[in-house]
């Protein structure tokens, strides 16, 4: 039992140490320092973060990430820079906690304490990437502090109940790793996003036709899905948002075929033998969603029923996202005949 308490607090102050470091710290050498809480004799070896050059500097780390948490881009900066020091210091903790205890322990504590610790600061960096796509720092603030309000929770969780907080810490961390594919394809597509639009300038002038090249990583993709051989019109590399059997943040490519005006088909890599999902674009409204970081195209059904599909491109192509939205506005107003009997010749693939 006595174990299980000294795994409940040195796991439980890793997890917190990997969403704010120095509140972890700042906090707990505070309560000892003054007498809020009295350690037993197991926990003894905390007593070092009472010392006040501890909570002096620890204090003043937090006082500049009080900050720097609550601006946008800022606080994903912050963020980059502790992405070491939050784990080494999770796992830190987790020695003190533990004293003089057996050597083969020690170390798998340490292993799991610097892992609990990375996790957290995975999930807390990947919401913040996330948050910030969006330009108002109202989402930055109120993350900030849920997360300043879960940190002393969880402070008072482990001070009163460690095998709880152990339980409640393992929770959490069992539904981050479940969700972990997400989040790394979420954070992914947000540092693509944000490294096409400081890179690339915005292309206001229009095309004189849409690409019809398909990226060579999807073009067997297509060719699996293509088994009537239908001729490319366009094909334009995106991000999956939204839609009907298609998982979000998938790097794929939209693409119109000559043969099949009213239909599009979006193919992207996901699995040895790739994705690929065809789109119905009858009785269904385009329009160009313009974000901050991104153009998004927007298939929505005119009714309302019916499957609602999102892609996302680089603020960069907004032209051409525009341009798309047109192509396929006239392709819907179109006779279905007219369409048909209007298409442009074939040409051949890049």
């Amino acid at each position: 039992m006595e174990r299980l308490h000294l795994l409940g607090v040195a796991l439980g102050l890793a997890c917190l140490a990997g969403v704010n470091l120095y509140l972890t710290v700042f906090v707990t050498g505070l309560a000892i320092n003054q007498h809020w809480i009295a350690l037993s004799p197991t926990y003894q070896s905390l007593d070092v973060l009472g010392h006040p050059m501890i909570i002096t500097i620890a204090g003043a780390l937090y006082f500049l990430e009080f900050f720097a948490d609550k601006i946008p881009w800022i606080d994903s900066a912050w963020d980059a820079v502790h992405t070491i020091i939050r784990p080494i210091g999770g796992a830190l903790l987790a020695i003190q906690v533990l004293g003089h205890s057996s050597p083969a322990f020690d170390v798998l504590v340490v292993l799991l304490a610097g892992a609990t610790s990375l996790m957290t600061h995975t999930a807390k960096a990947s919401s913040r990437l996330l948050a910030n796509a969006s330009p108002e720092p109202f989402s930055n603030i109120g993350l900030s502090i849920a997360e300043d309000a879960a940190v002393l929770g969880g402070l008072a969780l482990i001070h009163f109940n460690p095998a709880v907080a152990l339980a409640v810490f393992a929770l959490a961390l069992a539904a981050f790793v479940y969700f972990l594919p997400k989040v790394l394809r979420a954070m992914k597509a947000k540092i693509w996003l944000i490294f096409r639009k400081l890179n690339l300038p915005a292309n206001l002038g229009p095309h004189e036709s849409l690409p019809i090249a398909l990226p060579a990583r999807l073009t067997d993709v297509f060719s699996r899905q293509n088994v009537l051989g239908e001729t490319i019109a366009w094909a334009v590399p995106c991000l999956s948002g939204r839609g009907r059997r298609i998982a979000p943040n998938l790097f794929g490519a939209l693409v119109a075929t000559n043969e099949e005006p009213r239909k599009l088909v979006f193919v992207a890599r996901k699995g040895p033998r790739g994705f690929a999902e065809t789109i119905e674009l009858e009785g269904a409204a385009i329009s160009r969603d313009p974000k901050f970081l991104s153009e998004n195209l927007s298939i929505v059904p005119v009714t309302g029923r019916g499957a609602k599909y999102l892609f996302i491109f680089p603020r960069s192509d907004s032209t051409l996202v525009e341009q798309i939205a047109v192509y396929l506005r006239e392709r819907l107003a179109a006779p279905a005949m007219t369409v048909r009997e209007s298409r442009p010749e074939p040409v051949a693939q890049v």
